[in-house]
């Protein structure tokens, strides 16, 4: 398994120290919403993988807080307070009464609004690396701070170890150990509005999850997953259509065992057995969707 936090610093040419990192993408296995508070907040009950496919970032000294975008999916994010990094990195140093700053490079490989927690994980990442270069204790992923940022910054947070996501996002379990396995994750470049989706609910009180499988084999584990829900996958659909032609695509492939939306969407997947059979899929759907953005990945 690769380490997703690197926090080994690196040197440049002008004798900065720099620190690298990785943010992996957010998988809900499962999404159920099982009611919602007086406040407006959705109650949940969600089974949360990491996959090895991820945003890079990187942390430098700095006079003050500065934050510079690249990579395929750049457009559109904000560079300057309402970046979801920058609120990351100043909760930070206002928790931790930090004076320094830091200049942020983040590359975006991940689609943004694609339910897959790209900015989420991005925000995580950050509160970590910077605890390390500024050398004060990290934020933990129940401190109210974090919540503040967002309901899957917590569990973002505490990647790459899968997690039953409960509450708003605040109450995390480890999940038992998951069969080794892979998936296709693939977005039909349409963004879903969060909001519509909930607005959409026929209901919001619905069943929690069963209990997860201790010790199951895939099959065991594929079979659990198919009596699961995600129960913002009808809404969505509703919205943009293209998630059910996403899903067909994937459920017409042999080596795809089952095939759900993560998140709010529009990012769907396909759990498979391994790597090999991941780029197999990928390679197929990537031709015949040209404009379509598919990556295989490992489950972490």
């Amino acid at each position: 398994m690769r380490f997703w936090r690197q926090k080994v610093p690196i040197r440049s040419p002008w004798r900065t120290m720099i620190h690298r990192g990785l943010a992996p993408a957010k998988i809900n296995l499962t999404l159920h919403v099982t009611g919602q508070r007086d406040d407006g907040y959705h109650l949940l009950d969600s089974l949360v993988v990491f996959a090895d496919v991820a945003d890079q970032l990187s942390v430098a000294p700095a006079p003050d807080l500065r934050i510079s975008v690249s990579g395929p999916f750049s457009d559109g994010v904000p560079t300057d307070h309402t970046n979801l990094v920058i609120r990351a990195a100043d909760t930070l140093r206002q928790a931790r009464g930090v004076s320094a700053g830091a200049a942020i490079t983040l590359e975006k490989h991940l689609p943004n609004a694609a339910g897959i927690g790209g900015g989420s994980s991005d925000a995580a990442t950050a509160l970590s690396m910077l605890a390390t270069m500024w050398d004060v204790p990290p934020l933990p992923p129940h401190a109210p701070e974090v919540l503040a940022l967002g309901a899957d910054v917590p569990v973002c947070l505490a990647a790459p170890t899968p997690q039953r996501m409960a509450g708003i996002g605040d109450v995390l379990t480890p999940a038992p150990k998951l069969p080794d396995c892979a998936v296709v994750l693939v977005n039909p470049r349409v963004k879903v509005p969060t909001g519509g989706i909930f607005k959409g609910l026929a209901t919001r009180s619905n069943a929690a999850m069963d209990q997860l499988p201790e010790g199951a084999d895939f099959d065991g584990f594929v079979h659990w997953l198919s009596q699961q829900r995600n129960d913002l996958l009808p809404p969505a659909r509703a919205l943009s259509p293209e998630i059910d032609a996403t899903l067909a695509k994937l459920n017409a492939m042999p080596n795809v065992k089952f095939a759900g939306m993560s998140g709010s969407g529009a990012t769907c997947f396909g759990l498979v057995r391994n790597m090999a059979d991941a780029r197999h899929v990928a390679r197929a759907i990537q031709v015949s969707e040209m404009a379509w953005w598919v990556a295989p990945a490992q489950v972490l």
